[in-house]
């Protein structure tokens, strides 16, 4: 504890670990927030990531093909007795111990386009790493964004589950008044009764869900499964402006998944580059170095050494027709990389198609919806005032509070379905948040 004179005043601070214990309120979460916590902290978005350094390394690997390339070598050999050993054409070394030593350095001229093609086929896998890691992040936004709209769901259907108790106990009470006095019978009481008890359990029942979908936002965010939090509630209609043909346009030119097939079929491509430079002969510079000797450092009284500079070509002659069965296999590997393009621009067509229409419905059914509630919340009204009057029953009035908490919860429930679906549009057109 702390004691502080301040203007004639005492003040009491109790801290605990260095930082006050009243803490402020904590904000609610919002939608942009919740988006940049996922992506911080996926593993999915650190695997991706990790598969473009991967790549990246390939890619610097290939570059060495165009390099030289140096190798040394050192041996010794015991002969079972002393020989004649050395270089033609150079000294000769009389010994039983001969120690041998060497190195080598090869520079690759020509190698039939391998080199290149294998250098551009790693280049592309970077490339491809790249396009999917976007498609790692889009498909996390979109995550997120349906994870935070089912909790402003689930908290708007508890919003009408304690409409409906409150209006049931309001019910409840008008009902007793009138059994007191002897308007109604006792039956009408415990009707209400069941029915606020009924109210309660779907009331119980909403503030599950509510906490169900808060505990999987959590662990989407990978945060504790009990971390307290609320949400800012950005549930609304705001309509969608382009058209279907602009949407698929739009599909069409950002979606990673097109742009990494594109690059498949061009890395197969490479790939018969790769198979056919098997054709064509392999021509390099090579240097060389060579020393022997009765020692093991290699400087002793007999030494013999040499050297040598020159090209070297090297051509496979006949392998049976391994090389064009090679060229053929990558073949059908362009072809059916081709194929699959095909395929997922096909299915991206019907999955934009799926998304725009889903969202259209879900628009249509909030605008019945919103006149529906006008229409409930009248109809309860009048059905109370007739049953003050005992004009209609209690069950009239039942069946208006029912009837107003199923269209509120069918807006809602259309909201939330809108939003979802535009969501998934934007998903299916590879658009990121924001």
């Amino acid at each position: 504890m702390r004691v502080k004179w301040i203007s004639g005043f005492i003040v009491l601070a109790i801290l605990s670990g260095g930082s006050l214990l009243a803490q402020e309120t904590q904000a609610p979460l919002t939608l942009e927030e919740s988006i940049k916590i996922a992506m911080e902290r996926s593993l999915t978005l650190h695997s991706a990531a990790m598969g473009v350094v991967g790549s990246e390394f390939g890619r610097k690997q290939a570059i060495t093909n165009f390099l030289p390339t140096w190798t040394g070598q050192y041996g010794y050999s015991k002969y079972s007795m002393p020989s004649l050993v050395g270089f033609a054409g150079g000294p000769l070394i009389t010994s039983r111990d001969v120690y041998t030593a060497g190195t080598n350095v090869q520079q690759p001229i020509f190698t039939g386009g391998f080199n290149l093609a294998t250098y551009r086929s790693a280049k592309m896998g970077v490339d491809i790493s790249k396009e999917t890691l976007e498609t790692a992040k889009r498909d996390l936004v979109l995550q997120v964004k349906v994870g935070y709209f089912n909790i402003l769901r689930a908290e708007k259907f508890l919003l009408v589950a304690e409409q409906q108790v409150k209006q049931f106990e309001a019910q409840l009470d008008v009902t007793k008044n009138f059994f007191e006095v002897g308007i109604v019978p006792k039956n009408d009481v415990l009707q209400a009764e069941v029915n606020l008890a009924n109210a309660r359990q779907s009331q119980v029942t909403a503030e599950n869900n509510v906490a169900t979908a808060k505990a999987s936002f959590n662990i989407l965010l990978r945060r504790d499964i009990n971390t307290a939090f609320d949400v800012v509630d950005i549930l609304e209609h705001k309509p969608f402006p382009l058209r279907f043909e602009e949407s698929l346009e739009e599909a069409l030119r950002e979606r990673p998944e097109i742009k990494a097939a594109q690059l498949h079929i061009d890395q197969t491509k490479e790939s018969v580059k790769i198979a056919r430079s098997a054709y064509f002969p392999n021509i390099s510079l090579s240097a060389s170095y060579a020393r022997m000797s009765d020692q093991p450092d290699l400087h002793g009284d007999l030494i013999a050494e040499r050297w040598a500079i020159g090209p070297l070509a090297t051509l496979t002659l006949w392998n049976w027709g391994s090389t064009a069965y090679n060229v053929g296999v990558n073949k059908v590997k362009v072809v059916q990389a081709e194929d699959s393009k095909t395929q997922l621009v096909e299915s991206i067509t019907l999955e934009v198609k799926d998304d725009y229409l889903n969202m259209l419905v879900a628009e249509k059914n909030i605008g019945v919806a919103e006149t529906a509630i006008v229409q409930a919340e009248e109809n309860l009204r009048m059905t109370e005032e007739r049953y003050k009057y005992q004009v209609s029953t209690q069950t009239d009035v039942i069946i208006a509070v029912t009837l107003l908490a199923q269209t509120k919860t069918n807006y809602y429930g259309a909201l939330s379905d809108f939003n979802v679906a535009k969501a998934q549009l934007e998903r299916a057109m590879g658009r990121m948040y924001p």
